[in-house]
């Protein structure tokens, strides 16, 4: 409780204590009175002369004994009452009638909104008084502070899979630990550490695992609470902060997506008296002003470098951008061996191979995944965690949790068991696909089925014939439908097959430079950070859509031509998934009877057909329709 709001108690009580005196106090107070007494007693009492004196004010009498005491009665008629008094010798005294005072429930009730108006209000300009924007706390910063010695230490032990990040900060633990090593020979540690990386890969684990292996004080804020609708909040809040850092030196201050703050200027709806650009002014100046932060480090963190301003990104504010990726094959396993440090798992847990199946998982990821682990295993009440939860876990996790109380017909299940064996087949024999791992018809997610590829290895580059594969792959669904049920009763399962497709065809043409008509250039017409963008010509954009359509035309035509060709391991894996409906890439290949993988990987000849010829060439009259009639 501040000193500005105890004063504000001090005077309230000072005013309820006022009003307490004023009820009663005497000249508030009715007169003193020892009894009351009916009307005709009274006159009987001055009759036997019992009063010596006889007190008229309004309709009030008082009658004061022989012996001392004073008794009242209400008077409607008073003459009768002073004549006989006057008869008997007794003295008469006349007073004006005595006022009641209101009680003090009345008082304070009719003064409490004006008290209250008052008190808020010589509250709020003794606040403004003391700092700009600082009233009820909104110029204050939000940053908690997490004390090491009290909070659960982290340190780099915690962290797993991003070795090189861990060594990139490795200086800014031993200058916390030990100043005067680099200050002896004029070095100066990097004022600012910028962590770059997807989501969940650990930028604010590593941030307090430096502050645990330095045994610092850390301040975490993000960067949305600088951001207030009163104009100037950010810029106190920012300033407030840096003077709690400076205080507790040498410390940490950890600002979690810092692109919320510290976009680009120039382009806000205020221009440069942008609340925003406020905010990020002020952060530049404290980074590096004509002050000098001693011992204070800011470690920021983002997943869009691209958007900030390149004053916030120069030496001297942020000296060091360290990425922060997502984890290979061997970041994995190292990131799986700390989270199954606390879940007692089986022998037959493999973490090289859980980690060779989850291509592309970040560290949040994996970590899901090991929650997931030992929920399975705690629902079936068993001790340990086996590797089948852990495979469960997976398909959940990849595939989406199983819906098997939707409701779906026999026909619906005869057509997703064909889309999915559709994407199987072209899966199985399209050349650098990657290699199946599961299909199922089972609803998942917002899936009606699921066709599960997983990749052998971690892949940084991606070839054009990979690229190709995929399109076909997703092609593969529709085409099955198509083949089977007839060019009428296609159904909507593709939408999301069909935007994949044209969305790696538009990348391989527009980004990747993988067309020989338009050649090695970008057409990509994204903004830049100020919202501008160059239009492309009306011949280009033209251009653009034939090579577009042509590249999705000859995927279809090569995927439609497979699946002609293997029409029977369609038929036949589509029934199976029908009984089963699910099946893994092992049972798959032996349902089908491929002995390995090399009768897979074959390259597909170049069919020269169009799209349309091959859709009318599609009725077999050897192969029957399986399905009845819609």
């Amino acid at each position: 409780m501040n000193s500005s709001f105890k004063n504000f108690l001090i005077w309230l009580a000072a005013f309820i204590g006022l009003l307490l005196i004023f009820q009663i106090s005497p000249f508030s107070a009715k007169s003193h009175v020892d009894s009351s007494i009916a009307y005709s007693d009274f006159l009987y009492s001055i009759k036997s002369d019992h009063f010596t004196e006889i007190t008229v004010s309004g309709l009030d009498v008082r009658g004061k004994t022989k012996d001392g005491q004073v008794v009242a009665t209400y008077a409607p008629e008073r003459t009768q009452l002073i004549n006989s008094a006057i008869d008997r010798g007794i003295i008469v005294r006349a007073e004006p009638p005595a006022q009641e005072s209101p009680s003090f429930w009345h008082i304070l009730l009719s003064w409490l909104p004006f008290i209250i108006i008052i008190g808020l209000s010589i509250f709020s300009m003794r606040q403004l008084q003391s700092g700009s924007n600082r009233a009820m706390g909104f110029g204050r910063s939000r940053a908690k502070k997490n004390d090491p010695e009290v909070a659960k230490k982290i340190t780099f032990n915690d962290v797993a899979g991003i070795d090189e990040a861990k060594q990139e900060l490795e200086e800014i633990v031993e200058f916390l630990k030990d100043p005067q090593k680099f200050e002896r020979l004029g070095g100066k540690i990097p004022k600012g550490v910028l962590l770059i990386g997807p989501p969940g890969t650990g930028k604010t684990l590593l941030a307090k695992a430096i502050s645990g292996e330095a045994n610092a004080p850390y301040f975490s804020i993000s960067g949305s609470d600088f951001v207030e609708m009163f104009v100037g909040v950010g810029a106190s809040r920012v300033r407030d902060m840096f003077d709690q850092a400076k205080k507790n030196a040498p410390c940490i201050i950890f600002i979690d997506e810092i692109d919320a703050v510290g976009r680009h200027r120039g382009i806000g709806l205020g221009g440069g008296n942008d609340e925003r650009e406020q905010t990020l002014n002020q952060m530049l100046v404290e980074m590096d002003g004509f002050e000098d932060n001693q011992g204070v480090i800011i470690v920021a963190a983002t997943n869009r470098p691209d958007i900030l301003d390149p004053a916030l990104l120069r030496p001297g504010r942020f000296d060091r951008q360290v990425n922060v990726p997502n984890p290979d094959v061997n970041g994995r396993q190292q990131i799986l061996k700390v989270h199954t440090r606390k879940i007692p798992v089986s022998d037959d847990v493999k973490l090289d191979i859980i980690a060779r199946g989850t291509p592309g998982f970040s560290g949040a990821d994996i970590a899901n995944l090991c929650n997931e682990a030992a929920l399975m295993a705690a629902r079936k009440n068993k001790k340990i965690v086996a590797m089948e939860d852990f495979e469960q876990a997976k398909d959940r996790v990849m595939m989406g949790a199983e819906r098997r109380s939707l409701a779906m017909t026999d026909h619906e299940k005869k057509i997703t068991a064909y889309h999915e064996a559709g994407h199987a087949i072209v899966s199985l024999y399209v050349p650098q696909s990657d290699p199946l791992h599961k299909v199922t018809i089972i609803p998942r997610g917002q899936a009606l089925g699921v066709t599960m590829r997983l990749p052998e290895n971690d892949r940084i580059s991606v070839t054009k014939i990979k690229l190709l594969a995929d399109i076909q792959v997703a092609m593969g669904g529709r085409i099955a439908e198509e083949m089977i049920f007839g060019e009428d009763f296609i159904t909507t399962g593709a939408s999301s097959d069909i935007n994949m497709a044209t969305k790696l065809a538009k990348m391989m043409i527009k980004q990747f430079g993988m067309s020989e008509k338009l050649g090695f250039q970008s057409y990509d017409t994204q903004q830049d950070y100020m919202g501008h963008y160059t239009p492309l010509s009306p011949s280009t954009s033209q251009s653009i859509d034939e090579e577009i359509k042509k590249l999705l035309d000859s995927c279809y035509t090569r995927a439609t031509s497979l699946l002609k060709d293997k029409k029977k391991q369609l038929i036949t894996l589509a029934e199976k998934l029908l009984e089963d409906e699910t099946l893994s890439a092992q049972e798959v290949k032996q349902l089908l009877g491929i002995a390995n993988d090399t009768d897979t990987a074959s390259p597909l000849p170049v069919v020269k057909k169009t799209s349309k010829r091959v859709r009318k060439s599609l009725n077999d009259p050897q192969i029957p329709d399986p399905s009845p009639a819609v």
